[in-house]
């Protein structure tokens, strides 16, 4: 299953490296890549079939899914290599190491691309190649990658579910930027869009991936708790909430149109691991390997500057696109403000990160 070409909306990172760029401000996320990196070594080392998957050929092909500019895709990318070249050691195949790896860094036409091949290690051990495009849909030939990677990616939809910025629906998401705390309509709105995404995307990858090859992905998601009948439990995450305080804040000061705030809505969904065995129980071509926790950085976002200005490289350009430039300082400062001033309430509202790898069925 494909995904509609005309439907799929574009949600790249803050380019360049200026002072608010994604490159500038993603050590969080990179701190995260180093806590999975022994996890995910270890599963390469238990988990890869080195027969299967150089069979056929001597170049192994790993794939990075929603890339951005770096460093961190650098550093993800180094990683798996170095699993890679341990597990032939260590099986005293260090002869039969493959002769070249070549890494496809993927994201949006959008993406800044000049920025990220100025930014490639002069050093690598890998011929490197953009490829530009949705991971909602097809991008490489069929069983062309032997390793996916994606690291704070699929939590991005592909668009916002047409429902919540219908005034005439009951999805009509007035007043607010997300699902979180909203109304179940909304949610089942949220709900239904990412499950068609994800089953466009482990769709895309079954074809694209060597049987036998292995999908490591970094997800910001939620913990299931069973005992809840509705969503309310998402409002544990208080960043939307504090944007979105913040933007209704702005229209009391009249710098915002109410309608304005009533129209946006942020296309992320937190997936919890439970939802993702069941995406990957309905597609049918993956075993899910190992789901992991990671441990939160220490000290993350106790500092509100630090804190927001990780937001502000990730949403800076949805927030630009619909309310213009011009209120984005005006907007990201009294973000900082709230939250030094509320710095409990919205500390207490992180996802969970958790490290997922899938398998790729032999048949």
């Amino acid at each position: 299953m494909a995904a509609p070409k005309e439907l799929i909306e574009a949600f790249p990172m803050k380019s360049g490296d200026g002072p608010n760029s994604y490159a500038k401000n993603s050590t969080y996320q990179r701190q995260l890549v180093d806590a999975g990196k022994d996890i995910l070594s270890k599963t390469i080392a238990e988990k890869l079939d080195v027969e299967i998957l150089l069979s056929s050929n001597s170049t192994f092909r790993v794939a990075d899914l929603g890339c951005s500019v770096g460093p961190n895709t650098f550093s993800a990318v180094d990683n798996i290599l170095e699993a890679v070249e341990l597990k032939y050691q260590s099986q005293g195949l260090s002869s039969q190491i493959p002769a070249g790896f070549q890494v496809f860094f993927n994201d949006h036409t959008s993406n800044d691309f000049n920025m990220l091949f100025r930014s490639l290690p002069p050093n690598r051990r890998y011929c490197a190649a953009g490829v530009p495009g949705s991971f909602h849909g097809r991008l490489f030939p069929n069983a062309s990658i032997h390793f996916f990677h994606s690291s704070f990616t699929i939590h991005w939809m592909s668009r916002v579910p047409k429902e919540v910025a219908d005034k005439n629906s009951p999805a009509w998401n007035k007043g607010r930027i997300h699902y979180l705390n909203s109304t179940d309509e909304v949610v089942r709105a949220y709900e239904a869009q990412h499950a068609e995404d994800m089953e466009c995307f482990l769709h895309a990858r079954a074809q694209e991936i060597v049987h036998g090859g292995l999908m490591a992905l970094t997800i910001p998601g939620l913990p299931s708790l069973p005992h809840e009948t509705s969503y309310p439990r998402a409002a544990r995450n208080g960043t939307h909430q504090l944007v979105e305080s913040c933007l209704m804040e702005m229209v009391r000061k009249g710098m915002v149109s109410e309608e304005k705030v009533d129209s946006f809505n942020v296309p992320i969904y937190y997936m919890s691991p439970e939802e993702l065995e069941a995406a990957v129980e309905r597609n049918g071509c993956f075993n899910v390997e190992r789901i992991e926790n990671l441990p939160l950085p220490q000290g993350s976002g106790s500092i509100g500057k630090l804190f927001i200005s990780h937001i502000r490289a990730a949403i800076e350009g949805l927030i630009k696109q619909h309310f213009g430039h011009e209120i984005l300082d005006e907007l990201f400062d009294l973000c900082c403000k709230k939250f030094e001033e509320q710095r409990l309430e919205y500390a207490l509202g992180r996802p969970i990160i958790y490290l997922a790898v899938l398998k790729r069925k032999a048949n």
